[in-house]
């Protein structure tokens, strides 16, 4: 398992690679741009070399990048539309640049309006990104059940997959977060192996390619989507030891977004996740 933390890039690419290591990380998420802002960030291809070269010294495996939260792909509203377009692709652009191993997304919300034309929607704007596009692939994000963002089950997820005719640079990152809210029990080996073996029959584990690491303020069923610090939720540290020990989620990468507060903060987040996983595999034994 390659577990590792969201890092800012405050600084430029290579500070983001840099962070990286200082956190210990064996995989890094980062945002391309600011993730409330439509205004992207204007790299260069010495810029994108720079980061290549530096995160190719590291120990570090993978990189991926969480496109920004405004993005709704399944929007009616023109101007709306557009921005996410752009946006997407931009993302998808900057992963063609560093070699990143995908763009996180959240497909979408409906805003009211039914769910097959917003779910028709958002795969017509997520195809568009694609094409204009080179090889980075687009992660879609579970969703924590909430009534409108597209994503909260393991149906949904397989749709847009239809939606988008299998296309083989779509494939799907799970939330731990968001599984536990939206009602998946995850926190014992056999509930969390009756949620695997459903998201294997309707979406494949061959398309899961990315997990989310965080805690939840909200208890099981909860609908929200309200993080919290590794071991300060209802999800907890033996839930989470179970999680993280999971034999299917081997070689994923498994990316921290709950920060803390002070120095080295990734780090320690970086840690306690190790010594989970130590501590859920000696159970498994």
């Amino acid at each position: 398992m390659l577990i590792g933390a969201h890092v800012s890039t405050q600084g430029g690419l290579t500070n983001a690679a840099e962070r990286g290591v200082e956190s210990e990380s064996d995989a890094i998420q980062i945002f391309n741009q600011s993730p409330r802002m439509w205004r992207p960030t204007n790299y260069s291809d010495e810029d994108f070399a720079a980061f290549r070269e530096r995160f190719g010294e590291s120990r570090m495996e993978q990189v991926v990048i969480h496109a920004v939260y405004l993005i709704n792909c399944a929007s009616k509203e023109p101007e709306i539309r557009k921005k996410s377009i752009a946006s997407l692709t931009h993302a998808l652009r900057v992963g063609d640049g560093i070699g990143a191993d995908g763009v996180v997304l959240h497909a979408g919300s409906r805003k009211g309006e039914p769910q097959a034309a917003s779910m028709k929607r958002a795969a017509k704007a997520i195809a568009k990104a694609l094409a204009d596009s080179e090889t980075c692939p687009i992660l879609l994000e579970n969703t924590a059940g909430t009534d409108g963002p597209l994503g909260r089950d393991f149906d949904e997820l397989a749709g847009l997959l239809d939606l988008l005719d299998g296309d083989p640079r779509v494939a799907i990152c799970l939330d731990s977060c968001h599984l536990l809210a939206s009602g998946f029990e995850i926190r014992t080996p056999e509930a969390l192996d009756a949620v695997i073996e459903e998201f294997d029959q309707k979406v494949g584990l061959d398309r899961l390619r990315c997990l989310h690491l965080n805690d939840s303020k909200v208890p099981l069923g909860g609908n929200r989507d309200r993080h919290a610090s590794l071991g300060d939720g209802e999800i907890g540290k033996d839930g989470l030891a179970v999680f993280l020990s999971e034999p299917r989620f081997e070689r994923l990468p498994t990316l921290i977004e709950t920060g803390r507060d002070g120095e080295n903060a990734g780090k320690v987040d970086v840690r306690l996740a190790k010594k989970l996983r130590e501590r859920g595999m000696a159970a498994r034994r």
